[in-house]
């Protein structure tokens, strides 16, 4: 359910080159391999892709649960995630050639990559009067309600842990806010004494979701936020995360599997296959024009309650070998119609003009 009316130009979150790699030398796993996108204010960004295409790990580098092997995050304009495996690289090139300008304008850019990832919350905190961490205005949902939530504490210390750390200490302040948040997620003040196995998986969700506004954010960070709830509590969970777009005017990065779901209640989509973002465009336009064979595929997965339809279909197989010849001329992330972005090279970039 897209709500374009309440979307800005602003750029409030901005992904630039992410790169988030585990191992060393040849077990190198590249989780995720220069993703860039940005996303406005008030808007649902929708990343969707086949499990371990990189989706959560994405949204754990943002919030900074992981430390970036490469790439800059910047939010409201601030540095808040750097990567400098890059930079490092530059560092021993320079190193070797013993230029020595190269080497003090690099370990420059790298210490300034440090100081901002490390002191932006400082930062942010001396130029604006406040006691606010930056950071804290991202918060996330995560996908199991049952493993992301403590099960030795109560659902009022659950809620209220993000305000205490915070530094807050008014017992009548804090049990206010938990009250007004439970209200808010559809769940009553009796709730907040309870543990979390006294509770559905839907209501869990509630609660996780519950915990994540009370901070209060800017940016929601949805991983697969309905995944482990039944098909009726799914929507009633997607419903709410909507009211709640509107009521606090959040912006939500949204991380699913179920292309359906995510054209309801996206704005614009990013489709990811083996760590890369290989096609970006908005709800509308990815389902009525997708390019990539990629999003093909995806797209003729998403089976239709009509039987006549489901005998007919056919499913869409993506071969990377068999679609692309990037021996000569390597793919990028090319804006082949207003607003809509394909990973291709130059010679995919016209076909995709031209159809």
């Amino acid at each position: 359910m897209s709500n374009e009316q309440n979307i800005n130009s602003e750029v409030i979150l901005k992904v630039e080159n992410l790169k988030q790699y585990f191992g060393t030398g040849k077990n190198v796993l590249k989780a995720v391999d220069g993703v860039s996108f940005e996303v406005h204010k008030g808007e649902v960004l929708g990343i969707v892709g086949e499990s371990g295409c990189g989706k959560t790990t994405v949204g754990r580098t943002i919030i900074k649960l992981y430390n970036a092997t490469d790439g800059n995050v910047y939010f409201k304009g601030r540095r808040i995630v750097a990567g400098t495996q890059t930079l490092q690289e530059e560092l021993k090139k320079a190193k070797k050639e013993g230029n020595k300008e190269k080497i003090a304008q690099i370990r420059g850019e790298i210490a300034k990559a440090k100081h901002d990832q490390k002191y932006c919350d400082k930062d942010y905190m001396h130029e604006t009067g406040t006691k606010e961490s930056l950071v804290t205005k991202i918060q996330m949902i995560f996908q199991d309600p049952i493993a992301s939530l403590n099960p030795r504490m109560t659902v009022r210390e659950i809620i209220s842990e993000g305000l205490t750390i915070r530094g807050i200490k008014d017992k009548e302040f804090i049990n206010n806010k938990v009250y007004e948040v439970l209200d808010l997620v559809g769940l009553v003040p009796e709730h907040a004494d309870r543990y979390p196995h006294e509770f559905s998986g839907g209501q869990r969700q509630r609660i996780g979701i519950a915990r994540a506004i009370v901070m209060q954010p800017e940016i929601m960070i949805a991983d697969e936020p309905i995944s482990a709830l039944d098909v009726s509590i799914q929507a009633q969970v997607i419903n709410l995360l909507n009211d709640l777009r509107n009521k606090m005017n959040l912006t939500i990065l949204f991380i699913a599997h179920d292309l359906s779901v995510v054209k309801y209640f996206s704005d614009r989509i990013a489709v990811m296959y083996f760590g890369r973002l290989v096609e970006l465009a908005s709800s509308d336009e990815l389902f009525a024009h997708p390019m990539h064979p990629y999003t093909k595929s995806l797209l003729s997965a998403i089976p239709i309650p009509d039987p006549h339809y489901e005998k007919q279909r056919v499913r869409i197989i993506y071969d990377p070998a068999e679609s692309h010849d990037y021996s000569k001329s390597k793919p990028t992330l090319q804006e082949v119609r207003p607003g809509h972005f394909v990973l291709c090279n130059n010679e995919e970039a016209k076909i995709y003009r031209e159809e």
